[in-house]
């Protein structure tokens, strides 16, 4: 079962399955958000992930979707953990730089690149997956 949290540990998570998706996302939220060239993202449905210790901060904002998107971060130290993405009606996206795993980001590897045409110029596309200007 996968567990993650927070940078400073005050909100943890966990959650059960597989992911339904997995997906990199260079929107312009997504760098603000990772503080990066990129998102890496894993999407599972919203009921199998459980929060187990503190609560997170919402932030709710307009994507490139022009739908609306909860983020849900930690109080105290700012990390976004997961969102919820009305184009992802039913799920949760969460950040894999998140998970505790050593291999979550090796696991997470994408199916689908997303706002592609914001793709930093020195960042090469990921071969043999889907590319999509939009979510």
């Amino acid at each position: 079962m996968p567990t993650g949290g927070c940078f400073c540990g005050a909100v943890r998570y966990t959650y059960t399955g597989e992911p339904a998706g997995k997906a990199i996302c260079h929107c312009l939220d997504c760098r603000k958000i990772s503080g990066t060239t990129y998102s890496t993202n894993v999407l599972i449905p919203a009921d199998a992930l459980t929060l187990t210790a503190g609560t997170p901060k919402t932030y709710s904002c307009v994507g490139g979707s022009g739908k609306p998107i909860t983020n849900f971060l930690c109080g105290d130290c700012g990390s976004t953990m997961w969102r919820e993405i009305a184009a992802y009606p039913g799920m949760k996206v969460v950040k894999a730089g998140t998970l505790d795993a050593v291999d979550a980001l090796d696991l997470a590897k994408p199916e689908t690149e997303l706002f592609v045409t914001r793709r930093t110029k020195w960042v090469q596309e990921v071969q043999g997956v889907a590319q999509k200007e939009q979510m």
